[in-house]
């Protein structure tokens, strides 16, 4: 594995990169490549951001969101960069655009922290931390770029959302430290927190209150699990991402030692989110079904029937619940 040191070296010698996102989007995959994309514009290098997909709403209140691009404008980058990624398949359909510049030749790099991360590009960087802009923000002062308060507003919302508002348990020192970092750089932690945390809209409080009301408890009641139907979305005229947050509601439940969201996204077909107190390692769990993450949150898919995911993923956290 390569040092951010030497990553900021190779970014260093680059005059346009491409900048890779995950597909569904969250706030440490946007912070991280919007942070690093205006670092780089700061050193005169031309690059531009992209996903798959739409960015959620919640996201937006943020500069320049809505200028990231479903796929490249720039065809013949010197650097295709991917940041919050474990492997190419988490790219969805921006993958193509990667693989096209990989087998080119072109300088890959991949800036990550999660554990199941495939170490997938020429040079890769991954530290297992509360978030991956806690990474790009230490690589961002390697690069010598001073961070404004609007590249500070992009790396405090990724810490942020992906440490639950620095709830989660692999919270430590460096996190607050990267975040005093953003902080005394000019992100403003009451908006952000306000935006990504607490504002919602009433449809969506119905749902949330309609899904919560139905929890199913297993396992001694150690096992919590909600399911969100493409229905319930479509009654309360919703979008995928307004089911964000509602995993972590059971994980509050005594005696619930992993909680699971199964959201339908399309016919026999479930996104699996799950979180654990600690007693599980959920990646282990995901990892069984193709999927991955971090110990305490990560996620995968299923195909069939909502029974049957449910079952399936039962029997995996059984196995590893302390009896």
């Amino acid at each position: 594995m390569n040092t951010l040191s030497e990553i900021a070296e190779i970014l260093k010698r680059q005059k346009s990169a491409v900048i890779f996102t995950h597909m569904r989007p969250d706030g440490d995959t946007l912070g991280s490549a919007m942070a690093l994309s205006r670092a780089l514009f700061m050193l005169k290098i031309r690059n531009e951001v992209v996903n798959e997909g739409e960015i959620p709403e919640k996201f937006l209140f943020l500069d320049g969101m809505r200028g990231i691009r479903r796929e490249p404008s720039m065809t013949d980058a010197d650097a295709y960069i991917c940041v919050d990624s474990s492997d190419e398949a988490r790219l969805g359909a921006a993958q193509t655009a990667f693989l096209a510049g990989a087998r080119k030749g072109k300088v890959t790099v991949n800036i990550d922290h999660h554990v199941s991360n495939t170490r997938f590009c020429r040079y890769n960087f991954v530290r297992p931390r509360a978030s991956n802009c806690e990474n790009i923000a230490e690589l961002i002062s390697l690069l010598g770029v001073r961070p404004d308060a609007v590249m500070a507003g992009y790396l405090l919302t990724g810490m942020i959302t992906d440490s639950g508002a620095f709830s989660h348990g692999d919270v430590n020192g460096d996190t607050f430290r990267a975040a005093a970092y953003a902080a005394d750089a000019g992100a403003d932690v009451g908006k952000i927190t306000y935006e990504v945390f607490k504002k919602q809209s009433k449809a969506r409080a119905k749902l949330y209150a309609e899904v919560i009301s139905r929890l199913r408890y297993d396992l001694d009641d150690r096992f919590a699990v909600a399911l969100v139907t493409r229905a319930q979305l479509e009654k309360y005229g919703l979008k995928q991402d307004a089911t964000e947050g509602i995993v972590d509601f059971a994980l509050s439940v005594e005696p619930v030692e992993v909680s699971a969201c199964l959201l339908e996204t399309k016919k026999g077909q479930y996104k699996a989110s799950l979180r654990s107190k600690g007693t599980v390692n959920v990646n282990e769990v995901a990892g069984t079904f193709g999927g991955g993450g971090h110990v305490l949150a990560s996620g995968c898919m299923f195909f069939g029937s909502f029974e049957e995911a449910y079952d399936k993923l039962r029997y995996a956290v059984l196995q590893r619940l302390p009896q």
